[in-house]
């Protein structure tokens, strides 16, 4: 819609680039193009406004296939007006001097006129297709024909439309038909799924398998392994046994042989002493020997006075110290009484 503006009586247009304004007065052509900008009356003048930007016409309508079944159709055809001066010639694109609104509904007779163009060529070719064909090429066969319809369509060149694309969106039936449809579908999705679950399970217990004999074949090895080492550990303490046995062997020999020559030794050391003590023994007695002989030598040579002389003094010697003697009156009496007898005390 163009900008209007007032001011004393003259009106100024400022159009939009994508709209083509026309401007008659007095039935003469004063300004044609897009993105105008000019001064009107109003009462003189008779404006029109021609879009020329691409517009989208989305479309849903309803069709039949040869077996009787109902189909929704949703399309949307792209298009632009070509000759504005055409199109505003053929339809009412005038607009309100003081607003700049349509005075009619042109776009709206142009969506009618390609809506109903799209809708008989898409009943033709659907009227001749049944509706499993229909679902399967339906959308690319209801755009070719569609398209080449509406570029065949006599009224649209006079009108100065252009179509520039024609797009099917979607093909459907109707709801329970669907449903029917989709149950057979449902069904072999449902089936890959639970193979596909199977396989999947079958899958998990293979690999479960075979992780359960890695295991277990690891524990064999490891179990085979410590077998190994136990019996290396056994072989190395027999080793070692043996040769701390022989070490012990080689070092009670020694302290035997050692022990031995210590005993020979003391056994040596002894005899020596027992020699040298007999011998020692021996010189004794004899010097004892000779020392008695010479003593009963002497002896035999003396007379018995100095033996008795000698005797008493050996006696004395050997008669233990006496400090005081007590004599009682009794045993006086007796050693006098003796004496007077001339008998000796």
């Amino acid at each position: 819609m163009a900008d209007i503006t007032r001011r004393l009586g003259w009106r100024h247009l400022r159009g939009a680039p994508t709209a083509h304004v026309r401007h008659h007065r007095d039935g003469r052509l004063l300004h044609d193009g897009p993105g105008l900008s000019f001064w009107y009356r109003a009462l003189t003048s008779a404006l029109s406004e021609v879009p020329v930007d691409d517009r989208e016409l989305a479309m849903t309508f309803h069709a039949r296939t040869s077996d009787f079944q109902d189909v929704a159709v949703q399309a949307t055809v792209t298009y632009r007006i070509g000759d504005p001066a055409l199109a505003a010639a053929r339809l009412d694109f005038s607009v309100d001097p003081d607003t700049g609104v349509w005075r009619g509904a042109p776009l709206e007779q142009l969506g009618t006129l390609l809506t109903e163009t799209a809708q008989q060529h898409a009943l033709d070719v659907l009227a001749r297709t049944p509706l499993s064909s229909a679902l399967v090429d339906g959308v690319a066969a209801v755009r070719g024909r569609v398209a080449a319809g509406l570029g065949a369509e006599p009224r649209l060149p006079a009108t100065g439309i252009e179509v520039v694309a024609v797009r099917v969106v979607a093909l459907r039936p109707e709801p329970e038909v669907e449903r029917a449809l989709r149950t057979p579908a449902r069904e072999q999705i449902q089936q890959e799924a639970d193979r596909a679950t199977y396989e999947r399970r079958a899958v998990a217990v293979e690999r479960e398998r075979t992780i359960a004999e890695n295991e277990l074949a690891s524990q064999i090895e490891l179990a085979r392994r410590e077998e190994q080492l136990v019996e290396q550990r056994g072989t190395n303490s027999r080793r070692e046994a043996e040769e701390h046995a022989a070490a012990d062997a080689v070092r009670a020999d020694a302290e035997a042989a050692r022990t031995v020559r210590l005993a020979e030794a003391e056994a040596t050391k002894a005899v020596r002493l027992a020699r040298a003590e007999a011998e020692g023994a021996r010189e004794v007695g004899e010097a004892r020997a000779q020392a008695q002989a010479a003593w009963l030598r002497v002896h035999a040579e003396v007379d018995v006075a100095t033996l008795h002389a000698l005797t008493g003094t050996r006696l004395a010697e050997n008669l233990p110290h006496i400090d005081s003697v007590t004599v009682s009156p009794d045993v006086l009496t007796g050693l006098l009484a003796r004496l007077g007898n001339g008998e000796p005390a």
